[in-house]
């Protein structure tokens, strides 16, 4: 039906949207533009109060003194704790090889034959020696027995007893010569079969089946080594010693218990901490007079074979203790030709430049012996907001592997909700 608007307002059309008065569109629009409003206020940034800017924040670390030991890093080599090479003590043909190569082997195990047969012929001679010897010996003794009563009867003249007294002690020096030879034939048939001289683990064999050895001197066949323990020989500069020394008598520094076999850590070539730790040994009586060093010794255990003779590593040494000592991260220490200084936050919240004395480095961190107190904030990061020396607002700083830890953590579903989710 058409619409009828011959006397009514001209703009009556306008009043009508989807069949609702205009009012309601009034009232709508006016709603959207308050909405819009309150959106705009939210999103602009909220002042500081007062109208200034917030303090910098800053990683510190709190000084909190204590015993500190104090490692030395000093470079050294790995050595077999025995080493012996096995040689042919009989010459011969080599017949046979009885031994993997790089195998452990027990003291005693055979581990080469040599062509045996003239050496058992030599003890088959040195037997019928003995035996003939004997014999000798038996028929000699007889005759001294029984002449014995007839020279007490005068029955045969005292020459003919002292020359079968004579006869009896010739047949028993021949007796033991010839037992001597037995002995000695064995002993060279014994070493046909060549043994290893210790347990250890043997390298290749030195040679084949079929060589021509011990013609001479005793050839070198096989090297066994005792890889359990192992030996690390290092050496620490004369000079670096006397000022421990000195240390230790002023008494700045107090020696690390048990010192006389201090604890040893082995770092090797890839930069990871062997997991045994050793135990210092010695450490020579002398100095080298070419190089000024003296030469340590420790001993490191290796049951599972790891370390290898003649690997280069590097040792960490703990000789002596720092008392009231702290440890501080590396970046919290600038390092200079005037000294070692750190930043300290002051008791009006501004940083303070504060020198200090360091004592060496110990798993990444700086040991400072003097110039921190107990409760004092260090600032380990943020420096790049100390812009005029503003007041700032310390925090506890955490390492860069804590910080991972955390947010691994963080992203990692509870188990609780892993197994409600595996439940549904």
């Amino acid at each position: 039906m058409p619409l009828r608007h011959s006397n009514a307002d001209p703009f009556l059309p306008l009043a009508f949207w989807g069949g609702q008065p205009r009012q309601a569109l009034v009232g709508g629009c006016l709603g959207a533009l308050l909405l819009v409003s309150a959106c705009g206020k939210s999103d602009a940034p909220t002042a500081p109060p007062g109208g200034g800017m917030p303090a910098p924040q800053v990683g510190v670390v709190t000084v909190q003194p204590g015993e500190v030991g104090l490692l030395t890093e000093l470079p050294g080599r790995l050595e077999a704790s025995r080493v012996a090479q096995v040689r042919a003590r009989a010459a011969g043909i080599l017949q046979k090889r009885l031994f993997t190569e790089g195998s452990e082997v027990k003291a005693g195990q055979v581990l080469f034959r040599i062509d045996a047969a003239p050496y058992e012929a030599a003890l088959q001679t040195a037997e019928a020696t003995l035996a003939r010897g004997q014999a000798n010996q038996a028929q000699a003794s007889a005759l001294a027995e029984r002449y014995k009563p007839l020279v007490a009867a005068n029955a045969i003249s005292q020459q003919e007893y002292a020359n079968a007294v004579a006869a009896q002690k010739l047949a028993e020096a021949d007796v033991a010569a010839g037992k001597a030879a037995v002995s000695n034939a064995r002993i060279n048939l014994g070493y046909a079969s060549v043994s290893a001289p210790i347990a250890g683990r043997i390298g290749r064999a030195l040679v084949t089946e079929g060589a021509l050895v011990g013609q001479g001197e005793a050839t070198p066949l096989a090297v066994v080594q005792q890889i359990n323990p192992m030996y690390v020989n290092f050496t620490q500069s004369a000079a670096e010693v006397m000022k421990l020394r000195s240390a230790l008598e002023a008494g700045q520094l107090k020696r690390a218990a048990g010192a006389e076999a201090a604890s040893v850590r082995v770092l090797l070539e890839d930069g990871s901490t062997y997991a045994l730790p050793g135990k210092l040994l010695f450490s020579d009586l002398t100095v080298d007079a070419s190089t000024g060093q003296i030469t340590l010794r420790a001993q490191v255990p290796n049951p599972d074979g790891r370390l290898l003779p003649g690997l280069y590593v590097r040792v960490q040494l703990e000789q002596a203790q720092a008392r009231n000592a702290v440890l501080l991260p590396q970046q919290a220490v600038t390092r200079s030709a005037q000294g070692d200084t750190v930043l300290v936050v002051g008791e009006d919240s501004k940083t303070v430049q504060r020198s200090v004395q360091i004592g060496g480095q110990q798993g990444g961190q700086w040991v400072v012996l003097e110039g921190l107190k107990a409760g004092e904030q260090v600032v380990v990061d943020g420096f790049q907001k100390l812009r005029g020396n503003p007041v700032v607002k310390p925090v506890p700083w955490q390492s860069a592997g804590t910080v991972a830890s955390a947010k691994a953590a963080a992203s990692s579903p509870a188990p609780a909700a892993s197994a409600a989710s595996a439940a549904r």
